[in-house]
């Protein structure tokens, strides 16, 4: 193991390489900094030299490379070892990993290199901030070639190969949704009607996806590029008022709608300055009213548009309407903001947080819940509930009501594919505490639990569930 490299080293001992191949070098990897450590060397790009990831105990691994020889397609070999520099979206269950690209702060493993095999350990890989990794060929799968590309490797196990096969078919609805979506907006942009076809091929794609593979789904439309965010914000959305629409029962046509409405409900963003919707900072009182524009712009595009569900008019004017009056564009309240609408105003919202923009990062899925439940008069808090219920995702702190006649505390709100853990302790038949029972609430989404609980209608005091979550931080 090394602790720190110097430029020299680097040139000599580390490298054992040609001054001409030191030269060949991308001149990131090239520079040190304080006391001759080097804080950054980059993967090497495409070409000639082949590389070997040398571990260091101070800043990580993949800090460090030594030249080995000769590389073709984009894969090195070495002493029966076999690595392949992959973009984080083309990870899948079965590949071993060898190396984070970066710094380590950036992934969320403290692991050298382990097989990837837990559903649970890929999208916390797919969910952070890691653009490229190398995987160890010779020690997992590699890449699928062309004519393998749906073919999942037979060497998995059973469940890992049936996880393995949700994800990428995830990922397959991903990639057909955002080409859908460019030859959608692209031309809608330049003044082209929208091709209710096209639009609803898109919706029955992703309805088909949420009936068999939701958790998959949900998981990998989190990952939208900043580049991206325009044609797959409006896809998550979709997605997200599909299964919430799931979850309050409603029927295929009606969920169908719905997700036509979350699909279509910021078409009139195409009509404003990028310079605006891309802005990093605060925007002006002037900016933010040109913004606030796409709204009916939006309704006027629709307007051209054949056989438009009324829901999706209704949504694209209304979602964002506030509960407490203090939305816009026309500053309705409660009742008089349309179901559809109030539910995709809680979509739009947390597609939007959960994804990278550029004037902020991602935030994760438990702490965008938690914000949104903090903004009073800002949703409805019923639908709210049933949406957590809907992608299985809470605050830590929630009270909840569970089967069983109990009460329970969230201790863990479920994220990166895990499910939410509620510590049970308090009995509504006998209205008495009973011995706590730490309950995984997964299955059926979110499986035992069934609704928000107040806990002062129990005679419970926040001190005791503060007590309670400080109890269970210990078994999480």
């Amino acid at each position: 193991m090394v602790a720190s490299v110097t430029a020299d080293r680097l040139r000599g001992e580390m490298l054992q390489t040609s001054a001409t191949d030191w030269q060949r070098l991308p001149a990131g990897a090239r520079a040190v900094s304080g006391g001759g450590a080097c804080r950054s060397l980059p993967f090497l790009p495409d070409g000639p030299l082949t590389y070997e990831g040398v571990y260091n105990d101070v800043i990580g691994f993949g800090m460090e490379q030594r030249i080995l020889g000769s590389r073709t397609n984009g894969a090195a070999e070495t002493s029966g070892t076999r690595l392949r520099r992959i973009h984080r979206d083309q990870l899948r269950l079965g590949m071993h990993i060898h190396a984070f690209d970066g710094s380590w702060f950036r992934h969320p493993f403290w692991k050298r290199g382990f097989l990837l095999q837990r559903e649970s350990d890929l999208a916390k890989v797919l969910a952070s901030n890691v653009e490229t990794l190398l995987i160890d060929t010779s020690k997992g799968c590699d890449l699928p070639r062309p004519a393998e590309a749906e073919a999942v490797p037979a060497t998995l196990p059973d469940g890992v190969r049936a996880q393995d096969e949700k994800t990428a078919a995830a990922m397959q609805v991903l990639d057909r949704s955002r080409e859908a979506m460019r030859e959608i907006l692209d031309p809608a942009r330049l003044g082209k009607a929208i091709q209710s076809t096209a639009v609803l091929s898109v919706v029955e794609d992703v309805a088909t996806s949420i009936e068999g593979n939701r958790d998959a789904l949900l998981t990998v439309l989190r990952l939208k590029a900043r580049d991206e965010y325009t044609y797959l914000h409006s896809v998550a959305v979709c997605a997200l008022m599909i299964n919430l629409a799931r979850q309050l029962g409603l029927d295929r046509q009606t969920s169908a709608d719905l997700g036509m409405a979350g699909l279509l409900h910021d078409i009139g963003k195409l009509l404003i300055p990028t310079a605006v919707l891309h802005k990093p900072g605060r925007l002006t009182d002037e900016e933010f009213a040109l913004a606030q524009t796409h709204v009916m712009e939006g309704c006027r595009l629709l307007r051209g548009m054949d056989n438009l569900p009324a829901v999706a008019l209704d949504v694209c004017q209304h979602h964002h309407e506030k509960i407490d009056g203090t939305g816009y564009p026309y500053g309705l309240q409660a009742e008089q903001i349309s179901r559809e609408a109030r539910m995709g105003a809680i979509c739009d919202v947390y597609d939007a947080v959960t994804s990278i923009r550029p004037y902020k990062e991602a935030w994760p899925p438990v702490e965008a819940i938690t914000r949104m439940r903090q903004w009073t008069g800002h949703f409805d808090p019923q639908l709210l509930f049933a949406f957590m219920l809907s992608i299985g995702v809470f605050p830590v702190g929630l009270v909840v009501q569970l089967r069983k006649d109990r009460l329970g505390v969230v201790i863990e709100g479920g994220r990166y594919g895990t499910s939410p853990k509620v510590l049970a302790f308090y009995s509504t038949r006998e209205r008495t505490f009973t011995r706590t029972e730490l309950i995984v609430a997964g299955g059926g989404r979110s499986g035992d639990i069934l609704a928000e609980a107040d806990p002062a209608a129990w005679g419970i005091e926040q001190e005791k569930i503060d007590s309670l979550v400080k109890m269970g931080a210990q078994w999480v």
